[in-house]
């Protein structure tokens, strides 16, 4: 019986009766089994020998078999991988043979790179640019790759965009990642957020989490139309990423929201604003990263449920909502995690670690909190979660609908700092109660602030 390791051997020193091997088996489970376990090939190898197997009625074999002529390095063989990577009817072959041209390395393989930039299979294309990466000095081949920065391919596009940044610096007036604006650290501000935001400096802000008002569902969100309300959360959203650092993240705590109806002959209607506003978000240069569920127990929503337990017609049925979306984006970038993650010091990054249990999966169970003044307000459980997971010591945390400040609560007993923007006074007022007027008030250095004299302090470190 065949093993890897009787390969190995005939590789080593008998590479006669290996080539007899590949030349006489018939058998597609032998040849699989040869294919895939052949390892390595030394300096020399034959390549042809696999050619027989290019017209195997298994695409699996000819995967292979074009992956093992690709570890030859035979720059001979690249108008064989070429007729494959044109004709096969198997896209996972035809990319694989691309890419062994690609892992020739050999100037001579440009053109014909070149051509597969213009495939119809994406996959296809990236294999290609992929291969001509490696020739990125030459003006030619830079040219070539540009052309696809408004190709229809996401990933295309972030590929290009990477290879353009490739050996440049950012810019040395960019704030460092781990730092924030001095003058915005702790600070509330009394005023209207789009207002606010246009003193904020760009790249400001290292975390949003916040629960935009509902539309037209509660006496503190009144707006002219839905599109209107979108267009408002759009607006927000948008001057948010401006300030958002680079590769830094936007939660988002939506859900579909009922306006009740207006009078018996008219019904209620329910409104999809997280899929709705997703659209736009990713349309301002957010990339759409997790969707969490937080579940409510079923005794804390409002039962529409009552009048189908009675008559149990179909059409009628209504389930009680039980849920709410933590939509999760990060910040357009071509840079991997990671680079975020080196920004901070060793330091930091062993005290910011996620100790103990934690949430393994989307769905996150927590009782909903009720306030006196406020009629929405976050879990203090939520808020924790949220910077736990998604922050370092030391980040400004942002809410742009304040509330009743319980991130900018959360925030600071997690040692960050917070910046919120609220514009109704009785939040505002509820907000000085929560983060406390008090000893420990003065000690943190919070502020509260109107928008002009935010923007005097903006102007004064600037």
């Amino acid at each position: 019986m065949l093993t890897k390791g009787h390969l190995q051997t005939l590789k080593q020193s008998d590479l006669n009766q290996l080539y007899a091997l590949l030349r006489t088996t018939t058998d597609n489970k032998e040849a699989l089994f040869l294919l895939e376990n052949i390892g390595a090939l030394p300096h020399g190898f034959d390549g042809l020998i696999f050619m027989r197997w290019l017209g195997s009625d298994n695409s699996d074999i000819r995967y292979w078999t074009v992956k093992n002529i690709g570890k030859t390095g035979d720059p001979d063989l690249v108008l064989l991988l070429y007729e494959t990577a044109t004709h096969d009817p198997d896209s996972f072959v035809r990319r694989e043979a691309v890419s062994s041209i690609g892992r020739l390395r050999n100037p001579t393989t440009i053109p014909v790179l070149t051509q597969f930039l213009s495939d119809s299979d994406p996959k296809v294309v990236l294999q290609a640019i992929r291969g001509l990466l490696v020739f990125r000095s030459d003006p030619t081949v830079m040219s070539e790759l540009e052309k696809l920065a408004e190709h229809p391919n996401e990933t295309i596009q972030q590929v290009i965009r990477k290879a353009r940044m490739n050996g440049h610096s950012a810019s040395q007036e960019q704030p460092a990642h781990t730092s924030s604006p001095e003058f915005m650290r702790n600070v509330v501000v009394h005023g209207d957020v789009l207002e606010t935001l246009t003193y904020v400096p760009d790249e400001a802000i290292h975390l949003t989490f916040t629960s935009p008002p509902y539309y037209n569902a509660r006496d503190y969100s009144i707006y002219e139309s839905y599109q209107a309300y979108l267009d408002f959360l759009t607006q927000v959203f948008c001057e948010v990423h401006r300030v958002t650092k680079e590769g830094r993240f936007l939660i988002v705590n939506t859900s579909p929201v009922i306006v009740p109806r207006v009078s018996r002959s008219h019904s209620s209607k329910r409104y999809p604003i997280p899929f709705d506003l997703h659209g736009r978000l990713v349309q301002t240069g957010w990339e759409f990263i997790d969707d969490i569920i937080w579940l409510k127990p079923e005794t804390s929503v409002k039962n529409r449920n009552a009048g189908f337990l009675q008559h149990r017609k179909p059409l009628g049925y209504k389930p009680n909502p039980v849920t709410e979306y933590l939509m999760v984006y990060r910040k357009a970038t071509d840079r991997l995690l990671d680079w975020n993650i080196r920004e901070y010091d060793h330091e930091n990054v062993q005290a910011s670690k996620v100790q103990g249990d934690y949430e393994t999966s989307n769905v996150w169970r927590i009782d909903p909190t009720f306030d006196r003044v406020h009629s929405a307000v976050f879990p203090a459980e939520l808020c924790r979660r949220v910077i736990r997971y998604y922050s370092y010591i030391g980040d400004l945390i942002f809410d742009p609908f304040g509330g009743s400040g319980t991130l900018g609560k959360a925030a600071r007993d997690m040692q960050r700092n917070f910046f919120l923007t609220e514009k109704e006074a009785k939040y505002v007022d509820r907000m000085r109660q929560i983060l406390g007027e008090n000893t420990l008030f003065e000690q943190n250095n919070i502020q509260f602030l109107t928008v002009d004299q935010f923007a005097a302090h903006s102007q004064e470190s600037s």
